[in-house]
């Protein structure tokens, strides 16, 4: 398999080491270098491409910014100097980030984390390989995670969040989430239904672990689950049952 790509980094020197790079690697083909997010901005969408190594800091529009901006099927490596943005990675669907200076072994570590992603998402495709992605058993699920196969005790799961074609699982003892290339209908069709709700289109939460609902969304630690109308009826029935 070979991935389109694209470079964006206001830095020259950085520019050119990731060019170097690209050029080594033969699962990659460059198909833009830019010097800005608005000059990637033009460009882009006439050119789309499969991968995105972006900068974060750069002047008049930043690579956080910009992201939201690409396509949906464009895959985003973020570039940085500060670890502190893995977060806001996350937030916007990043594959992962690199941490500058980046050596050619992390480069290609996330080359072949980006490759994984398309196969993954191709066999997605095929409905056979979706169901069986994710066998379960009563107590727990495996779910495919990165490099890994990731054993999730049923127990341990707060809430799931859908986010386009990834699912982010959080649980009790892990402050980050895992994240998983699956749609939400799978993972709520495999997950039983005595113990887990669909309470938005986004959402899928264990029964037992919402201990606080307010104003109509359900309080985990400092995060807050919105309710949808069309899943509200169906938390209430629940709450009922076990209201005194």
């Amino acid at each position: 398999m070979i991935l389109r790509c694209a470079l964006v980094d206001d830095e020259p020197l950085a520019l050119s080491l990731l060019e170097s790079y690209v050029r080594k690697t033969d699962s990659l083909e460059l198909c833009g270098s830019y010097s800005s997010a608005i000059q990637a901005m033009k460009s882009l969408p006439e050119h789309p491409v499969d991968l995105l190594f972006l900068d974060i800091q750069m002047p008049e529009l930043n690579g956080l910014e910009f992201s939201r901006m690409v396509s949906d099927n464009t895959r985003i490596f973020f570039t940085t100097a500060f670890e502190q943005y893995a977060i806001d990675g996350y937030r916007v669907n990043a594959l992962d980030y690199l941490l500058k200076p980046i050596s050619y072994n992390d480069f290609i570590e996330a080359v072949n984390k980006a490759l994984q992603w398309f196969e993954l998402r191709k066999k997605a495709e095929t409905p056979d390989s979706v169901q069986t992605s994710l066998p379960t058993d009563s107590n727990h699920i495996y779910v495919k995670s990165d490099y890994k196969i990731v054993q999730i005790e049923l127990d341990k799961i707060l809430y799931i969040e859908g986010l386009k074609d990834y699912i982010k699982i959080y649980t009790e003892d892990n402050p980050r989430p895992i994240l998983s290339l699956t749609s939400m209908k799978t993972m709520e069709e495999k997950l039983p239904s005595n113990r887990f709700i669909r309470v938005h289109r986004s959402y899928i939460v264990q029964k037992q672990k919402i201990k606080i609902i307010d104003k109509g969304r359900i309080v985990f630690g400092k995060e807050y689950i919105p309710v949808s109308d069309s899943y509200k009826q169906e938390l209430q029935n629940y709450v009922n049952e076990h209201i005194i």
